[in-house]
C-alpha cells in the first residue's frame, strides 16, 4: 500500500466536484462546535486545507477576518466560487503556512490531519501561527467506525480518492495536541446524516448516470430515536463509536 496523499489526489478529487449540489457539507458542525467556546466576531480566523470554502463562508458571516488556505487549484477555483470577496483566498502549503507567527486569533481544519503521516508537524506550524490565547479546533475521523475498515479495504486495492489517510481514538488526538503546549477546551463527536455509507453510494451511482436523492426523508420517530439515543448515551461511548471527533484547545 503506497502511504501517502499526493497534491494530485486532491486536485482530481476537486475537479471532479465542481457541482457543489452534489458535494457534501460538514453538517455546519464546524461552526456549530466553534462558536460553543469562542466568540469569533472580530476575530482573524486561518482554516488550512478548505476544499470548497463553505466552512470559511459561513465563519465570514458572523462578523470575523477569515483567510482559506489550499494548496489544489482545483479548490482554490471552488473557493472562488463560493467565497466572493467574503474571505481571502490563499495558496499555500499546510507544513509551511505563509503567515508570521501568532497572526490569527483562530486556527482550524477538517478532513485534513488524517492525510499526514507525521501529524505533529502540521500541529506545529498550525500553533505557529496562532497568537496566544487564541483557539485551535481540530476535526478528524474516529478509529472505531465502520468507516474505518471500508477504507482500508480501499486503500488496499487502490482505490481511495484520497491516497491515504489514517485516523484517531479521542486519547490519541488529545495527546497529540496537548504534546504541543494547549489546553483542551471541548472535545465533541459527530455522526453523519445521511450517513458516509448512503453517500458513498450515492457518488459511486453518479459515475454511472444514476442520481439518488441528496439526503433522503427520514420518518419523524426515527429522528426523534436518534435524538434520544444522543442525549442518554454516555459522552464517552458516543465519541468512541462517532465518524469524526473533533477537539478544541486553547494556545497558553
Amino acid at each position: 500500500m503506497n502511504q501517502v496523499s499526493e497534491k494530485k489526489h486532491w486536485d482530481d478529487f476537486w475537479a471532479a466536484s465542481q457541482d457543489l449540489e452534489n458535494v457534501y457539507g460538514t453538517d455546519e458542525r464546524i461552526v456549530s462546535n466553534l462558536t460553543k467556546f469562542v466568540d469569533l466576531r472580530g476575530l482573524s480566523v486561518l482554516e488550512v486545507g478548505a476544499g470548497t470554502g463553505r466552512d470559511a463562508g459561513a465563519i465570514a458571516s458572523l462578523g470575523t477576518d477569515v483567510c482559506a488556505l489550499d494548496n489544489s487549484e482545483e479548490s482554490l477555483n471552488l473557493m472562488h466560487r463560493v467565497g466572493g470577496r467574503r474571505f481571502e483566498i490563499v495558496c499555500g502549503d499546510a507544513l509551511d503556512l505563509p503567515f508570521l507567527p501568532e497572526s490569527f486569533d483562530v486556527v482550524l481544519h477538517q478532513g485534513l490531519l488524517e492525510h499526514f503521516k507525521n501529524p505533529g508537524e502540521l500541529l506545529d506550524e498550525n500553533v505557529r501561527v496562532l497568537k496566544k490565547g487564541g483557539v485551535l479546533l481540530v476535526d478528524v475521523p474516529q478509529k472505531y467506525h465502520y468507516y474505518t475498515l471500508a477504507k482500508h479495504i480501499l486503500m488496499a486495492f487502490g482505490r481511495w480518492f484520497a491516497g491515504w489517510e489514517t485516523e484517531f481514538t479521542v486519547g490519541a488526538l488529545r495527546r497529540l495536541i496537548q504534546e504541543r503546549g494547549l489546553s483542551i477546551v471541548g472535545i465533541y463527536g459527530h455522526n453523519m446524516f445521511p450517513p458516509i455509507w448512503y453517500r458513498g453510494l450515492r457518488r459511486m451511482l453518479l459515475g454511472i448516470g444514476v442520481r439518488l436523492p441528496m439526503f433522503r426523508r427520514e420518518p419523524r420517530i426515527v429522528v426523534g430515536l436518534r435524538r434520544m439515543f444522543r442525549s442518554v448515551v454516555p459522552k464517552r461511548l458516543y465519541l468512541n463509536t462517532a465518524m469524526v471527533i473533533g477537539c478544541v484547545a486553547r494556545k497558553p
